[in-house]
């Protein structure tokens, strides 16, 4: 038997319940009872069940072929890897943030001070192009409370919508970098799986262009066919069939943004449009 491509997912975490699901999505299905170190797929995929900010590490090193992780992983990383495809979820920001009571309103004031942060390169490789003297203050966790108990004067830190920050008193002062969920490969494996791992990155977007589309279905008067086509371009092209003893009358088949729904119903209404059906897509392939 040929050997299984071998996948870093994210153990636990705000990664792990989405990338597991786009995974399954795309036909590679982990129960939840064999979510343990290692789990085998379909005979075909391993997954390895790793810290978040190990995959770059073990993808790098050849341990996985492929990882599903955070570009701000990849970044504090620096590791050789390949990124093959943003996955849309995960999306999140690394910030410079102050307590609101500092007096501290721009980065050049932090001149001198300490900066406390879980991602120490990234940090400092910021504050040296800006040219801003800083010393870093490498932690694990829990950067927010910092500056409270007098470890720094700023920190840097992940936020998704900053209410974290504010609860303790803390205010951005600019970004550093914009992260979501990646795809990625070691480069080796990219030469010798090319195959297998460009059927992943195909499933993986196949499943991320269908969650944005809607399939709708409608009976029309075949007299209103060239207005509505107008509305419902298709991914190509609408389709139209024929309906049944209904000689008059046509069905129409389109793949439509999920966005433009509510805004198309009515307007087909008043073509004179029934029996609307509007589906989910599980997967698109071009």
């Amino acid at each position: 038997m040929a050997d299984l491509l071998k996948i870093a997912v994210p153990n636990k975490g705000r990664l792990s319940d989405r990338s597991l699901e786009l995974l399954s999505k795309a036909g590679l299905h982990v129960p939840r009872h064999a979510r343990r170190l290692i789990a085998d797929v379909n005979g075909r995929w391993r997954l390895l069940f790793v810290r978040t900010s190990d995959i770059p590490e073990y993808v790098a090193t050849g341990t996985a072929d492929a990882g599903i992780t955070g570009l701000d992983q990849v970044a504090e990383s620096a590791l050789a890897v390949e990124t093959l495809l943003p996955l849309g979820f995960g999306h999140c920001r690394l910030v410079v943030a102050v307590p609101r009571l500092s007096g501290i309103s721009e980065l050049a004031r932090l001149a001198g001070k300490r900066v406390a942060t879980t991602f120490p390169r990234l940090t400092a490789s910021f504050f040296a192009r800006r040219g801003i003297p800083v010393e870093i203050v490498p932690l694990s966790g829990a950067t927010e409370v910092a500056p409270q108990v007098g470890v720094a004067e700023a920190i840097t830190d992940l936020v998704e919508t900053g209410s974290t920050l504010r609860q303790n008193g803390l205010v951005e002062l600019e970004t550093l970098l914009r992260s979501e969920a990646v795809l990625i490969a070691n480069p080796e494996s990219l030469n010798t799986e090319e195959p297998t791992l460009h059927e992943l990155q195909s499933a993986l977007r196949s499943v991320l262009d269908a969650q944005t589309k809607r399939y709708l279905m409608v009976n029309l008067p075949r007299a209103r066919l060239e207005e509505v086509k107008a509305l419902l371009p298709g991914v190509t092209a609408p389709t139209v069939m024929h309906l049944l003893g209904r000689e008059d009358w046509i069905a129409l088949h389109a793949v439509v943004s999920e966005d433009r729904i509510n805004e198309l119903i009515p307007m087909l209404r008043r073509y004179g449009a029934e029996g609307l059906l509007v589906l989910p897509i599980e997967r698109m392939v071009p």
